[in-house]
């Protein structure tokens, strides 16, 4: 799997967990301040889409990660 989809597997996995958490209608309520997590994902989702920057995919290229290009990051090439 390369780093893009590792990337908007976990985007959405923490916007599904947040909801989950933060909605009052779900059996797995937590506390409403979960949504705060759903807005931070979405805003990240938003100014990675009109930027083409984003951090979770630098943090992935530097653990290793491959990119959608199959070329692998190091230090040198991983700015």
């Amino acid at each position: 799997m390369n780093i893009t989809r590792i990337t908007r597997t976990m985007a959405g996995t923490f916007i599904l967990l947040s909801l989950a958490l933060g909605v009052e209608a779900s059996p797995l309520f937590h506390s409403s301040q979960w949504l705060w997590l759903t807005l931070f994902v979405g805003i990240n989702l938003f100014q990675s889409g009109i930027t083409g920057w984003c951090l979770m995919d630098k943090i992935l290229a530097r653990l290793g990660g491959v990119s959608a290009a199959g070329v692998g990051c190091s230090a040198k090439t991983c700015k």
